[in-house]
Parts: structure tokens; sequence; C-alpha cells
């Protein structure tokens, strides 16, 4: 299968990007800069990425809300029209298809934005489950992201809009326009803890508003940013990523995600019932934050050892974090191990090296 470039391809190679294969794209790792400056501009500036890699589900009809109440583990009729949330689609065994936003779009229709690795596998989820008088519709390949991040990132869209974006509330949305296009989602939300929008485009439109942002943008140090400063910067909120802390095979009560699993709505939804029980009777893992002892970087698939040299666990993400200048990461830890400030090894194959579990995120505003 040959790897997709985004429309934004030419400006990414123009701008000294390191291109490479990524979900079946081609995508900026980072550009001329470092992914530490990338990461610092989104932390204490302004900074876009191109996340058009990303997929888009229309679910529009009588029972649209039944469809996406069936396969989501959140409670989506909480959501106003207007309003986004973060939820997970279970799948039967008690793992995760994958993580995603709903958007609430009308009285009958629903966005979902799901990641770009898994979109053909939702996809055929989604389809696969439509036992209702519902129309779904994949735009992935006509709509692309722009995720505009950053404590300054109100002010860059602000010169390009007339729609207020201070009466946007946080994970909740409208719809405007930018830079003299009409109709775009425009999104407070963003994987990286440092606030801004995300912007749901036609991919037309994309090359045209990348081209006005950084115009607006030249004077305040707006800078493009990829995929390394992106994890750098969700793993110090210790937000999960797919494939790597969550997986089909994850629990989303064993990650954390409780919060997102609604056991008390109405509606049946993949695994309910193993998660109630799970929620009752306690899980045998659990993911945690560490921050390493020294310099050593802990890597995905890691072991994690206690004292004595046994296995208790696995590292699911590790990185030097650019904000707070440590290593750290996440991992699955037996339960016993999961309490604040309890020590764990990291097994670095010829070495094992002490990290200590701290509660996330591990980066406070």
């Amino acid at each position: 299968m040959t790897d997709i470039k985004t429309p934004l391809y030419d400006r990414h190679v123009e701008a000294g990007a390191k291109m490479v294969p990524f979900a079946g794209y081609f995508m900026p790792i980072n550009y001329i800069t470092s992914i530490q400056e990338e990461h610092e501009s989104v932390r204490k500036n302004v900074g876009i990425f191109d996340v058009s890699h990303m997929g888009e589900f229309i679910v529009e009809g009588p029972e649209a809300l039944k469809l996406i109440q069936s396969i989501t583990s959140n409670d989506a009729s909480k959501l106003i029209i207007g309003q986004a949330q973060y939820s997970c689609m279970p799948n039967e065994k008690g793992g995760i298809v994958d993580d995603l936003l709903v958007y609430r779009l009308g009285d009958e229709k629903f966005m979902m934005v799901v990641n770009a690795a898994n979109l053909q596998k939702d996809w055929s989820w989604l389809v696969s489950h439509n036992k209702f008088d519902v129309k779904t519709t994949n735009v992935s390949d006509s709509m692309g992201i722009l995720a505009v991040q950053g404590p300054n990132a109100h002010i860059l869209v602000q010169k390009l809009t007339d729609t207020d974006l201070g009466k946007i509330e946080y994970y909740h949305f409208t719809t405007g326009k930018i830079a003299g296009i009409d109709n775009i989602i425009i999104s407070a939300t963003g994987y990286t803890g440092a606030g801004g929008f995300e912007l749901y485009i036609p991919n037309e439109n994309l090359v045209h508003i990348w081209d006005a942002l950084f115009s607006e943008g030249k004077n305040m140090g707006v800078k493009p940013v990829g995929l390394g400063a992106r994890d750098t910067l969700r793993l110090e909120m210790g937000f999960c990523l797919y494939g790597n802390d969550i997986d089909d095979n994850t629990s989303p009560i064993e990650a954390g995600l409780k919060w997102i699993t609604k056991l008390d709505k109405a509606d049946e939804f993949p695994s309910k019932q193993k998660f109630i029980d799970q929620h009752k009777n306690g899980v045998g893992k659990m993911l945690v934050g560490f921050v390493m002892e020294g310099k050593r970087i802990p890597r995905h698939e890691y072991p994690v050892l206690n004292d004595t040299g046994d296995v208790i666990g696995v590292v699911t993400s590790g990185t030097f974090s650019p904000s707070l200048e440590i290593p750290l990461g996440m991992a699955y830890v037996k339960k016993e191990y999961t309490k604040p400030g309890t020590i764990i090894q990291i097994d670095f194959s010829r070495k094992t090296i002490p990290a200590e579990v701290v509660k996330i995120p591990f980066y406070k505003k």
C-alpha cells in the first residue's frame, strides 16, 4: 500500500520537515527546528500541527444517537449541539477498538473523529453495528484538520475570523469563517494540554488556511510542529496513545479511563458487563505514570521489575520531557505497585534503573 500525502505535503517539505510513513500517510516528525523547540513553542506560545491523517465519520438520522450509544463507552446523550466528547469504542472481549472524539453537530447528526491507524477497522466496526435508521458517511478523504495549539493560539486564530473565540468553551465547537472560508468547524479541543483549537477544513482549503495562519503568525513566532513534539506534549499530560498505551487487549478500566466509561447509562455497549465487574472487583494491572532516576529514556515494551527482579509489568510509552527536563513514561503494572511513591525497576536489557510511580499528569500548568 502506498503512503498518502496530505494536501500540505509540499508545505511541510518547503519548511524542512523530516517526512516519514505514519499510519498510511507521509507525516512530518519535526522541521528544521528540533522536537524540543517545537514542544516549547506549543507550551509557551503557539504551534500548528497538520493532523489531516485522522479519520472522520458522519452519523445522521432519526436513530443516530442510539447507534453512537450502542458502540461507545461515554454517554453521548449528555452532549448538546456544539459540544464534543472524548470516548472509546470497546470490543466484545473487554479491549478497545479505538479512542475517539464524538461531536454533536445536530439533533440527529454526529461526527466521529478516529485515529488514522484504525480508520478502516473503525469504519468496518461502525458499519457492522449499524442496525438503526442511520446513514453513515466516511468523509476522511475530503476533510483535513489543523491543530493550532498553545497559550497564544486564540490570538492567532482570532486574527482570521469574526467568530468570538472567547465564547467557545473547552470541548465545545462552532462553525464559522476562517481566512475567508466559510463552514469551518472551530473546536476548542486538542491533545497537547496547552489549549487551542482544532480546525476541520475541506481538503481544497487546507493550503489556503495553513498559509493564512503562518502569514498572520509571522510576527508571533508561530512554528509548524510535527508528530515528535505531539508525542512529548501528550505524554507529559498522561494522555493515552492508541497502539502504545491502549489497544484491542487493554480495558478502559485498566487504562484509567473509567471517567469515559459510563457504566450507569441505560444503553448497552460491548463489554459493558465486563467493565462493571472490573470496577466492582478490581483489575490485575493498571496504567501508571513514572519518572526515571538519571537520564536514561524508557521505551515501549521495556519490562518493569520489582526489587527482587520479578516482571510486574511493561512500559507502554516513554520520552525525555522537554518541559520538566526528566525522562518519564507510562506502564502497566500489577495493582500492588500502582501507589504513587512506589519504586519500580525499568529493565534496559543490560541494566535496571529505578523509577518512581507518580500521579499524572506529569506536567501541571
